[in-house]
């Protein structure tokens, strides 16, 4: 069979190839077999200096006649598939707009978070201001000048973390003053009879630090409300007033309060405040221990020494302090059982609040 009749064949089954391919990937395959490096079209034209002379032309011709079909025909067809796939591939990915639309779930406040800006709202409507104060404190705000000195026995109620440097031992500042995790808020009280301008009413909320196990009634970290006045003529009447609103407005109208005889360093008198059980409504059940009562928070008249070290003369003013964990004012509000609910993100719990 002469050359030209050889290629004149190669062309025909090509462009048969060419159009029975269903694919570009099998289209691709074709091309290859016959444009490609080892193709057999490409085998021609690499062999174009063996053709004798006199037949050179019309094998040149040919050659050059059907690598044109071919590559046109491979042009046409690839342009079809592709416009195939395209419309197959939007097909499989089409919405069907008639179907409802997913509602878009909005999220809501955490309830800790929640119960921070209503207690906060309580006492902004009462001329409360609230302050801030950090979180990596010293022990002069943290302990001593809230009269509790390194030697007093309730240091031993709190296990503090203290802040290493670099060769293991405590952190310090102001010279002997050791650096840790604040375990109350009490320090921002102390910020502000330093800071500012009496009288002073200010509530402080923020995250505290003790080195306690989590348990249904312990966390190691967790939130504080603590609340301070400083003021002229201020008495433990005061203080019992405004607890007690602040009872009812979190709790409730119907619910009542009591003041038990305590102890704290840094008030004195100092008392903590129970509010009575939402269950049983004082008759005694399991969730108040069949006291009929439910333990809240603790408070007292600010200790003279307190103001003293802050420059406040004692005779002249006098104050009044209390201090909440915020998770425990949200379980007893809502009746959790386990304070570590709270924190386990669990959104089948977190979606009832």
């Amino acid at each position: 069979m002469a050359i030209t009749e050889e290629l004149s064949a190669l062309r025909d089954d090509t462009l048969a190839a060419i159009a029975a391919a269903e694919t570009t990937a099998a289209l691709e395959e074709v091309r290859v077999a016959v444009l490609g490096k080892a193709g057999s079209l490409t085998g021609y034209l690499r062999s174009m200096g063996q053709v004798p002379k006199e037949e050179r032309a019309a094998v040149g011709k040919a050659v050059n006649e059907a690598r044109v079909a071919v590559e046109e025909a491979l042009g046409a067809r690839k342009a079809t598939l592709d416009a195939a796939e395209l419309d197959a591939a939007m097909d499989a990915a089409a919405v069907d707009v008639t179907l409802p639309g997913r509602v878009q779930q909005r999220g809501t406040r955490h309830l800790i978070n929640g119960i921070i800006d209503e207690i906060s709202e309580i006492f902004l409507g009462l001329g409360y201001s609230v302050a801030e104060g950090p979180e990596v404190e010293t022990d002069y705000y943290n302990f001593e000048a809230l009269n509790a000195p390194a030697d007093h026995p309730s240091r031993s109620m709190q296990d503090t973390f203290y802040v290493l440097d670099r060769s293991g031992d405590a952190a310090r500042v102001r010279g002997e003053s050791e650096v840790l995790l604040r375990t109350q808020t009490s320090g921002v009280q102390v910020h502000a009879m330093e800071d500012q301008e009496l009288p002073i009413y200010v509530i402080a909320p923020g995250k505290v630090y003790r080195r306690d196990v989590a348990d249904p009634s312990h966390l190691p970290q967790f939130h504080q409300i603590e609340g301070l006045v400083v003021d002229e003529g201020i008495t433990f009447a005061d203080l019992k007033g405004t607890l007690d609103y602040l009872c009812k407005q979190i709790f409730g109208p119907e619910r009542k309060t009591r003041f038990r005889a305590h102890y704290f360093p840094f008030t004195e008198p100092s008392a903590e405040v129970d509010v009575s059980c939402g269950i049983c409504h004082g008759e005694g059940c399991r969730m108040c221990k069949g006291t009929g009562w439910l333990e809240i928070l603790g408070c007292g008249m600010v200790d003279p020494n307190v103001l003293g070290m802050s420059g406040i003369d004692p005779e002249r003013y006098s104050g009044f302090a209390f201090g909440m964990g915020v998770e425990r004012i949200a379980c007893l509000k809502y009746n959790v059982p386990d304070l570590r609910m709270l924190l386990e993100g669990d959104m089948r719990f977190l979606r009832q609040f």
